[in-house]
Formats: structure tokens, C-alpha cells, sequence
């Protein structure tokens, strides 16, 4: 499991005294997740979910939190942050800044369907509306500047053919996020990280519901059309080669854009956001997998996965030009 920080009973314990929560029933690591020390916590007054920010500072997280707050007033199902004794919605724990959210109904939907995806696409949309006025402010840390800053220490890990791609989409994002285009499409708070394991399906007798969207810890005010991308290139694709399956595809974007349809620019330069979704998960599964940072026990994801989606995505706009 991701746990950078471990926690023992007797510090959970002090640490509770700051919240009304009841008394500790179970407390465990959860087993996935590169960014954070997560865990379950069941108290008596109910289910939880324990976060230790390992990289997020205590000036950032107010974002985060105050987001999932906002959204979940809005009757958008995310994890809902408890707040403590003294009204704030973390403390600091073992040194770094750590907080107590809701624990969603569900599991996770590996093998999705349109189905799956319908829902998927229409709460994203309602989720898009419902942050317009959200009042806190952070652009989304992982967007151009990270890439433009992270680049150059991977680039000597890769492949001359890894490193021709990644240069020239670097070249081509830059010239896309400098465009008149891009600077309208429409933006607010976004998810940036929606996929399939960042969703929970309850399963009941007749068909699959919707239980919630939760991590949202890279979360941050981008263009909506991003926030639809990568969950298009996580939940439509066929994972061994990362084409895009079309009837996911066609499923997700038309049940979105029955809450909130895309404006002609959107429609334009939806292939280069795609690829901009995937040069983002790419950089970043590069650079952990490279250059990883401690754990007890880690294991980072497969770069190769999005950079079979990035030269699928790049391979489609060719075709496209040319015909």
C-alpha cells in the first residue's frame, strides 16, 4: 500500500481528540494511491477516510477541502471533509497537514460500460456547474508550467523516438495554451484525476448507481474540456493499446453535453485537449517511475500505458489533416 506515513494507534488516538467522531472501531491502509498516506477509519459514529497530504502544503489544501464542500452542498456525491472541534477542516499530523473526509458508497467500476460511462459523463458536467461559484482560486498544479519544469529532468531516462515525442507535444501544448482558442474555452473548478478508480458504482439489483467522485487532491480551476479529456482517455480506452473505444466515447461526451454542450471551440480542439490529457499522465508516470520517492511499500503506474495514448491521440490528428 501507499503509506509514506505511518500512524500508530496511540497517535490516531490523540489525534481524534480534535474531532467528535466516537470511538476507533478499525483503522487500516488503503492500498492504492502514490500522492498521499490514505486510510480507512471506522469509528462508532461511522465510515471514514484518512488523509496524510505528503506533498500538499497547509496553504493549498484549503482549496481542496473547501471545493469538496462546496460541491457536496451542491448534492454533487464527493467526500465530504468533517470539520474539527475548532471549525477547520484539517490538522496537522506527524508534522504534515492531514484531514477526515466521508467514505463514499461503492467500489470502483474497472471494466466500465456506456452504462458506466453515462453517468459518469452527466455528474462531471453537473459537477462543472456546480463549481462556477466557488470562490477559492488555484490553477491546476500539474498543467503547462509542470510540464515545461519536469521535462528536461526525464528527458535522459528516455528513448530517442520517447524523447522526439515528448519534445515535440511540449512544443505543441505551449503553442496551443498560448492561443486565442484556448484562452476562451470555458473553465472552473476541475477534478483533473477522474478516473475509474477515482469513482464509485453501488451496485444494486437492476443496474450499476453512481456513488461519488472522491480524490480530488489534484483538483484545481482549468478548462473544463481538460477535465473531459482525461476522463475520456481513462475511461474510453482500451487499456493494452489506448485506442478509444467509440461507443464509451460517444456515451460519455453526449451525456455530459446534455447538462453543459460545448461551445464551438470546445468541438475544435478536442483532439488537442485529448493530447493534452495525455501528456499530463504521461510527465507525471515518468517522473514517478523515475525519479520515485520513498514508501513502505509503492508501486508506480505503468508510463508506457500513456504514451500508447499519446501517440494514439497524436496518429488520429494526422489522419484527420490529412483527409
Amino acid at each position: 500500500m501507499a503509506v509514506f506515513t505511518p500512524v500508530s494507534d496511540a497517535e490516531l488516538g490523540d489525534w481524534l481528540q480534535h474531532y467528535d467522531l466516537g470511538d476507533v472501531v478499525e483503522f487500516r491502509g488503503i492500498q492504492s494511491g502514490i500522492e498521499n498516506s490514505n486510510f480507512f477509519l471506522t469509528t462508532t459514529h461511522g465510515e471514514y477516510v484518512l488523509t496524510i497530504f505528503e506533498n500538499l502544503t497547509a496553504t493549498q489544501l484549503p482549496f481542496y477541502l473547501d471545493l469538496m464542500r462546496h460541491l457536496a452542498s451542491h448534492r454533487v456525491p464527493v467526500p465530504d471533509p468533517m470539520p474539527r472541534c475548532d471549525g477547520s477542516l484539517f490538522g496537522m499530523l506527524r508534522g504534515k497537514p492531514a484531514a477526515i473526509v466521508t467514505k463514499l458508497e461503492g467500489a470502483p467500476e474497472l471494466t466500465p460500460t456506456p452504462a458506466h460511462c453515462i453517468e459518469v459523463g452527466n455528474m462531471l458536467a453537473r459537477m462543472h456547474l456546480a463549481g462556477r461559484d466557488f470562490a477559492r482560486h488555484q490553477p491546476n498544479l500539474r498543467s503547462l508550467p509542470w510540464w515545461q519544469e519536469n521535462v528536461p529532468a526525464i528527458a535522459g531516462f528516455l528513448s530517442d523516438s520517447q524523447r522526439e515525442l515528448i519534445e515535440a507535444e511540449l512544443a505543441h501544448q505551449t503553442a496551443f495554451f498560448a492561443s486565442a482558442d484556448y484562452a476562451a474555452l470555458p473553465a472552473g473548478p476541475c477534478h483533473c484525476d477522474l478516473f475509474r478508480d477515482n469513482v464509485l458504482f453501488a451496485h444494486g439489483r437492476e443496474h450499476a448507481r453512481l456513488g461519488g467522485f472522491f480524490d480530488f487532491y489534484f483538483a484545481g480551476v482549468d478548462k473544463w474540456l481538460f477535465d473531459v479529456a482525461v476522463t475520456v482517455n481513462d475511461w474510453c480506452v482500451d487499456l493494452s493499446t489506448g485506442a478509444l473505444d467509440a461507443a464509451r466515447v460517444d456515451a460519455l461526451v453526449r451525456a455530459y453535453q446534455t447538462v453543459r454542450p460545448f461551445t464551438p471551440a470546445e468541438e475544435r480542439h478536442w483532439n488537442d485537449m485529448l493530447r493534452a490529457g495525455a501528456m499530463r499522465f504521461w510527465v507525471s508516470r515518468l517522473y514517478d517511475f523515475h525519479r520515485p520517492r520513498e514508501a513502505q511499500i509503492l508501486k508506480a503506474h505503468d508510463p508506457g500505458h500513456f504514451e500508447r495514448i499519446l501517440r494514439e491521440r497524436v496518429q488520429a490528428a494526422s489522419s484527420s489533416a490529412k483527409r
